[in-house]
């Protein structure tokens, strides 16, 4: 399998995701038909993955503004 697609991590890639390195859904700019399709696949370690996984779900559950450009990750 490829490297780790996390900043700076050069580990053996055990995972594939849609999350980006940077927590969100990337399009895969496609005409898309299911969510499998409209999305890009990323490669992770199990450190990284689980660290994006923490990240995400501590930025979904906080209190704080939910006034970002971003769309939540179910929206489709």
């Amino acid at each position: 399998m490829a490297a780790c697609d996390f900043n700076d991590c050069y580990s053996k890639a055990t995972l594939v995701s849609r999350l980006s390195p940077n927590g969100y859904l990337v399009s895969s700019g496609k005409k898309a038909y299911s969510f499998r399709e409209a999305y890009k696949r990323f490669n992770y370690c199990k450190d990284c993955h689980d660290n994006l996984m923490k990240e995400a779900w501590n930025r979904v559950r906080s209190s704080g503004s939910k006034n970002d450009d971003h769309i939540a990750p179910t929206a489709v």
